[in-house]
Parts: C-alpha cells; structure tokens; sequence
C-alpha cells in the first residue's frame, strides 16, 4: 500500500478519481495522471460491452481549451489557427467540429486534435501528454490575435456505442437529432455542458464537456443505466486500434506527416494547391509536395496470420529471410470484434495493396502479417 501511495503521490486525478476507485478500477499512470486501465469485468468484456451497448469513459485528462479573437469576430480566431495546423478552420459552420493536426516546419504532427466551433469562440480538444506544450504553441504563435484559455475547471466524458443516443437522450433530448461532428452547448441533466456527436471507438457516441464539479454526479447517473459500463484505457486503446484510429507518440509523431499517416482526407481542398486559401501553415511546402508527388511511406493495417499478436516496435521484412526491415509496427493488440490480433505499421508506400504478405519480426522469429485495409471492424458513426 506504502509503495502504490509513493508511485501515485506526483500523479494528477481527475474529478472521477474517487468514482474509479469506488468501482474497483485497476489505476495506471498515464499521461502524469492515475487513471483506470480496467474495471472488474476485464478489458475484453469492456470492449465487446462498448459495441454492444454503451460503455462510459473517463477522458478528462485531455486539455480542452477556448480560442477567442481579441477582435470579437469569431472568423479572426479561424484565420488565426489556420497558421498552425492544415485543415480549414474559417469555412467550419458554426455547432461543427473538425479533426486537425498541429504541424510542425517540416510538415510532422505535433499533436492531433478536435476543433469546434462554437460561434463565439473555438473549443479545442487536444491530447493529454502534448497540453502543455500545446497551449505554448498557441500562446506564441497566436496570442497577437487570441485569448487563449485553458479551461481546467472541466472534465470530460465520453459515452459510446450503438446503445449511447437511447442513454444520453434520457437527459438530453436534443442528442438525438445530433450527426456525426455537430457539438455546441446543450444542458445534460440539468447541467449546462459542450456535447458533440464524436469519439475515438468507431461507434456511434458522444463526448461530454462538464463542469469538473459536476462530472461524477453526471457520470453516475449515465452508469446507473444497465446498458452503460465504465470503460478503461485498456478497451479504449483496443477500440481505437479495430477502427484503424492513431494515437498519437505511437501511429503519429513530429516525425510523421498527415499524408504519410493516411489522414490526407482530414485536410479539406481549400487549403491544398489549387484551393481557395493553399497552404499558409506549417510544413506546407513538405504536405503539398507529398499531395503532388506522393510519398515513401505509408501507414497501413496489418493482420497477423496466426493468433500471436505483433506489438508496437515490430520489425517489418519483406520476407522471411531479408536482413532488411522495411517497415515499422506502430501498434499491435488482440481484436475482441473480430477474435483475432491487428496491428499498424508503416512500410514503403510500394507495399501497402491489401492482402500484401510481409513479415514482423517477434522475439527473433518472422511472423507473417497481411497488409489489410483500414478499418478492421466499420465505422458506425450516425451521419
């Protein structure tokens, strides 16, 4: 007990800390904070409960943060971010939200994130680890233009599955005629939260900005439902994987561009070269070169022929005796969906037609993997 107190002393928690613990949630660093893997009935069973039904995740750790034009026009505050990342911010209606990339002078991800907007301002979800750095990113190139707040006073949640609309329209109403993307400002049990119709499982679900001091009443009353489980990192990371979705420092890095990643349908025409506004952010000359020309590489889905999972660091060869690997595992796990392991990788965009044998070098031996288009469960997103 003396030593789990020791490891979890420096730790941050986030407002459900007390909740995790009450459900029996095995509790991991991640991200500087002690956050739950897994509750009692297993990572499997929370993964296959989330495609069935609904399961409810803890994402609070994740920073979210409002972007206001000092100007008071919202499209100043639009014009302003679309210097840092490649998608198009200023044609992004307002109750929509968009998946983007902060990119760096040689066209690699700094971080992934959502962008909403909100009418008034823009709200931004971006990851855990890269907050930090993220707000300074912000605050250095746009603070000329912006207010930038970091809105720590809030949790998150996510609610996903087949099952989350018929739960969360219990004390929402208006979800229901939410699509995949849409997200504003809606009152959840009373509670004035953000809500958008989006996730990172492949399901249909939600995300649920809330006050921080009202996050565990919510998220009671969501899992006092007997369609809902909570949900941990565990299943969230093998959900994520089935649905061919990165996560960042694995599938994408500073090191890695979003044409390389397979995220080129993330950045809309108007920013390419024969858009209305092309380029006019970082890296642009390396990510409009790569449209023009393609790349070396690519990110694909892999599919080990046999039962042993290949893991994140895997070798990728050619054949089972070249000396040479080609390639790189970014990630790797059992499917529960599909009883099977999946992995992603990188390998020479030579390589990437579906069905492509190659091998992963696993504790010395080269196991076969075939290169399988993404994603390995379908989308069931509600457009």
């Amino acid at each position: 007990m003396l030593a789990r107190d020791s490891e979890t002393s420096s730790l941050k928690r986030t407002p459900l800390h007390a909740l995790h613990l009450a459900r029996g949630a095995k509790m991991v660093p991640f991200a500087g904070y002690d956050m739950p893997v897994h509750y009692a009935s297993g990572v499997m069973k929370e993964h296959l409960h989330t495609r069935a039904a609904a399961g409810l995740f803890d994402v609070s750790h994740m920073g979210q943060i409002a972007l206001h034009a000092k100007s008071g026009r919202n499209e100043d505050a639009a014009a302003a971010l679309e210097r840092l990342v490649p998608q198009d911010i200023r044609g992004l209606a307002p109750g929509r939200q968009r998946y983007a990339q902060f990119t760096n002078d040689a066209g690699g991800i700094l971080d992934d994130l959502m962008v909403a907007n909100f009418g008034r301002h823009l709200f931004l979800v971006v990851n855990a680890a890269c907050k930090a750095a993220d707000e300074a990113h912000l605050r250095a190139h746009l603070s000329d233009v912006c207010v930038i707040e970091q809105l720590t006073d809030r949790a998150l949640l996510a609610l996903q599955g087949p099952k989350a609309e018929l739960v969360l329209a219990k004390f929402c109403a208006d979800v229901a005629a939410l699509r995949f993307m849409d997200a504003g400002p809606h009152r959840v049990d009373g509670i004035d939260c953000f809500v958008s119709r989006s996730g990172y499982t492949g399901e249909d679900g939600f995300e649920i900005s809330v006050p921080a001091d009202k996050a565990e009443a919510l998220a009671t009353a969501l899992l006092d439902d007997s369609d809902v489980l909570p949900i941990g990192l565990g299943a969230r990371d093998s959900l994520r994987l089935e649905a061919g979705l990165c996560l960042y420092g694995h599938d994408i890095d500073a090191t890695t561009t979003p044409v390389e990643a397979g995220l080129a349908w993330s950045i809309q025409r108007s920013r390419r070269e024969a858009g209305k506004r092309p380029g006019g952010f970082r890296g642009a000359d390396v990510i409009l070169n790569q449209f023009a020309r393609g790349v070396a590489r690519c990110r694909v889905g892999l599919k080990p022929e046999g039962r042993a999972p290949v893991r994140e660091g895997a070798r990728l060869f050619a054949d089972d005796t070249s000396p040479d690997a080609i390639g790189v595992v970014t990630s790797g796990s059992f499917g529960p969906s599909i009883n099977a392991p999946v992995a992603m990788g990188y390998v020479p965009a030579a390589h990437p037609a579906d069905g492509t044998r190659l091998f992963a070098e696993v504790r010395g031996q080269r196991l076969a993997v075939r290169v399988k288009d993404l994603p390995f469960v379908p989308h069931n997103y509600k457009r």
